[in-house]
């Protein structure tokens, strides 16, 4: 070998250390995670949450941590059960991190789920602020053995109908439509609709079917189940008040696991978790319904604002559901008129 060629090889093996030397920290320790943790959700992957919320929020915490913790997704339930026991999961170890639906579990944590009660949601993101700060101050008792990382809520339901625009509570009398929730599936029946409840995986079903008029759900899931070309008519609250419901959700962790970090690592997952977690993801759930809604645009389907005052009358009338409410929190030992009045202040406060 020539004296010029040692010396070009000799430059780029150093060349090669440098650079090794120089790459940051998670990239040396890629293959290298201390913790690795099992992130459990019910969507498939290619849904928003998944994709555009799970992945960046796992993918951040793997750099912020240099590599020292690795979040793995196992979407669609991929550890095995059913939706309703993805809470259990995390509490038992199964899952180490779970983001899960609260009325799927209808009742048993009474005060995340007083944000799916009706009339309770501006926009997802202003909603989730709320949603979060309240329970931090009034719910977490429910969460025992587990570790909060977030609440929050999806973008207003809307109407989707096969046939009939809603734009006022007669025009609901007698029509079947798939309600959303076990509460707002009671202030359908006080407005005139007859309330259906199945899952939703069911609903494209039933409505292809005719065995449902309509259903109630953000233009988020528009794409999933092809609900432009399912209904042909939109009905959405106006935007200047609240909207007709949503349903809250929350992202949980193991509490062992937590607490078991290192403290250098449990300030990463405390800085990629509380209120601006929450306020992050219903930012993206408020960015979600532009996809849907446009879907429905281009099938050329109609669109109808329910106006302001109208909202009101419905929320006056169904204010029943709301004080069967209230008694169901005090029969629990929760100051039931505090606890809605107050989520209710937090809305507002933020929706100002």
């Amino acid at each position: 070998m020539t004296d010029k060629r040692r010396s070009i090889t000799r430059r780029h093996t150093l060349g090669l250390i440098g650079g090794a030397l120089a790459a940051p920290a998670y990239i040396r320790d890629l293959h290298a995670a201390e913790v690795t943790m099992r992130l459990s959700h019910m969507l498939p992957p290619v849904s928003p949450m998944h994709s555009q919320v799970l992945e960046p929020w796992a993918k951040e915490i793997g750099e912020k941590s240099e590599g020292r913790i690795d979040v793995q997704i196992f979407p669609a339930m991929q550890l095995g059960g059913k939706p309703p026991q993805l809470a259990d999961q995390v509490r038992d170890g199964i899952a180490d991190i779970a983001w899960t639906l609260v009325v799927y579990t209808p009742g048993r944590f009474p005060l995340s789920e007083t944000g799916s009660l009706p009339f309770m949601v501006t926009t997802a993101e202003k909603t989730s602020v709320a949603l979060h700060k309240f329970m931090e101050e009034m719910g977490m008792d429910e969460y025992k053995g587990v570790k909060p990382l977030a609440f929050h809520a999806h973008a207003p339901g809307k109407f989707h109908m096969r046939e009939q625009a809603i734009e006022k509570a007669e025009d609901m009398k007698s029509l079947k439509i798939r309600a959303p929730n076990e509460t707002f599936g009671k202030a359908l029946e006080i407005l005139g609709a007859e309330p259906v409840f199945f899952p939703v995986t069911e609903m494209a079903v039933g409505l292809a079917n005719g065995v449902i008029d309509g259903t109630l759900l953000p233009y988020e899931v528009v794409p999933v189940f092809k609900l432009q070309e399912l209904t042909s008519v939109h009905s959405a609250a106006a935007p200047v008040g609240r909207g007709f419901y949503s349903n809250t959700f929350n992202v949980l962790m193991n509490e062992r696991v937590y607490e078991g970090l290192p403290d250098d690592l449990r300030a990463v997952v405390d800085d990629h978790s509380g209120v601006e977690f929450a306020r992050r993801i219903g930012a993206n759930f408020d960015a979600f319904e532009e996809v849907g809604r446009k879907l429905c645009e281009e099938q050329g389907n109609t669109f109808v604002e329910v106006p302001a005052s109208e909202v009101e009358n419905w929320r006056e009338r169904v204010q029943p559901v709301i004080d069967d409410w209230i008694a169901m929190l005090n029969d629990k030992g929760i100051d039931g008129a505090h606890a809605v009045e107050r989520l209710n202040a937090l809305i507002d406060a933020e929706s100002t």
